[in-house]
């Protein structure tokens, strides 16, 4: 059985070792329930390659206790691309280190929806 084979509840069931062991060709590759199975726990293990791996849709997916759990510099390492897709539920998510650590490309490549999402107190 390969990872991508495995279902939501497996996915959740991998340790945080087991998941940040997972290869960024096997990372990419998960779906987007998949990638929403993931624990906070887990997504706080990935590696910045892996989160570098996301696709949009993958990013997208990402539910916003996952977004809050991103390792700042995970964040700060994802696509503008990426950043775009999120919606304004997940940009509302980001903490305030997180938004600190955006690059000014990454600023600049919001859209005006995602501006909208930011809240005061980020």
């Amino acid at each position: 059985m390969i990872v991508t084979d495995f279902s939501t509840a497996q996915i959740a069931a991998l340790t945080t070792s087991q998941v940040a062991g997972l290869s960024t060709a096997q990372f990419a590759a998960l779906s987007t329930a998949q990638i929403a199975a993931l624990t906070t726990n887990q997504v706080v293990a990935l590696s910045t390659a892996q989160v570098v791996a996301l696709s949009t849709a993958n990013a997208r997916a990402l539910t916003t206790s996952q977004i809050a759990a991103l390792q700042t510099a995970d964040l700060a390492a994802l696509s503008s691309a990426n950043l775009r897709s999120l919606s304004t539920a997940q940009i509302a998510a980001l903490t305030t280190a997180q938004v600190v650590a955006l690059s000014t490309a990454q600023v600049a490549g919001l859209s005006t929806a995602n501006v909208g999402g930011l809240t005061t107190a980020q």
